[in-house]
C-alpha cells in the first residue's frame, strides 16, 4: 500500500519578467516536500522570454 505523503505540486513564476514589461509569463511546475520546506520555494531557472536564467518563486 502506497504512503500518504508531504509531497506537493507547486507553480515557480519568474520575478524578473513581471518587472520586465515585456509580454509574456514564465512558469515551470514543480514539487516539494511541505514538512521540510515549509515555507516558498525559490529557484534558479531558465526564463525563454528574457533568454536567461532568472529567479522563479513559488505562487500560490
Amino acid at each position: 500500500m502506497a504512503k500518504k505523503g508531504n509531497r506537493v505540486q507547486v507553480i515557480l513564476e519568474c520575478t524578473e519578467h513581471k518587472t520586465s514589461g515585456l509580454a509574456g509569463t514564465s512558469r515551470y511546475i514543480s514539487t516539494k516536500n511541505k514538512k521540510n520546506t515549509p515555507e516558498r520555494l525559490e529557484l534558479k531557472k531558465y526564463n525563454p522570454i528574457m533568454r536567461k536564467v532568472t529567479v522563479h518563486k513559488e505562487i500560490k
